[in-house]
């Protein structure tokens, strides 16, 4: 399994299957330099063939993806973004996963569905183990706006609002002292 959308904003991967969500977010067109992996059929099926890497016997939905699927994948990745900026809305049934006993008489999540489907249900299962792992909270937009990226904050005190401090930190904090220092040189002095 591929993390190419996080990978060439070089990111380094959330943990375990909340990198999927993570790389699904980072396939949006962020800053002038990476374009929107899912901005066609053709980059969403090299997309996901490189995310899920399926065994040659199951590419079939990556390989005959349509233009349905492509707007289904947009509006999944719209969904999850505003799940991860708080701004999410109750909508209902997302998923149909299956509960699973092993035979070690543990319990697992299995995505149901076929294509888009068993896709959509793959994210929401990683995004409900992450949340149940306390994980959820650690996968953040980076607070610069032409950027915006999907970042796992590894921080201490999970503190972090850029994906890199010394690119989008520095650029936000010059931006903010430019606005201060044009506001008060625009103001008169009161005496």
């Amino acid at each position: 399994m591929s993390h190419l959308a996080t990978e060439r904003l070089r990111l380094p991967p959330a943990p375990g299957g909340l990198a999927l969500v993570q790389d699904l977010l980072n396939t949006r067109q962020i800053g002038l330099h990476a374009f929107d992996l899912l901005g066609n059929v053709e980059g969403a099926r090299y997309w996901l063939l490189q995310a899920l890497d399926p065994p040659p016997d199951q590419d079939h939905w990556a390989r005959e993806l349509s233009d349905r699927d492509l707007v289904n994948l947009r509006a999944l990745r719209t969904d999850i973004e505003r799940l991860v900026s708080g701004s999410a809305s109750a909508a209902g049934p997302v998923a149909r996963v299956r509960l699973v006993l092993g035979s070690d008489g543990g319990l697992s999540l299995e995505p149901g569905g076929h294509g888009f489907s068993q896709f959509a249900a793959e994210i929401w299962t990683q995004v409900f183990l992450a949340q149940q792992a306390g994980t959820w909270k650690r996968l953040k937009l980076c607070h610069n706006p032409p950027c915006a990226s999907a970042f796992y904050d590894r921080s201490k005190n999970n503190s972090g609002v850029w994906h890199d401090v010394r690119m989008c930190g520095n650029a936000v904090n010059l931006r903010a002292s430019r606005a201060r220092r044009r506001e008060a040189t625009a103001q008169p002095e009161q005496s």
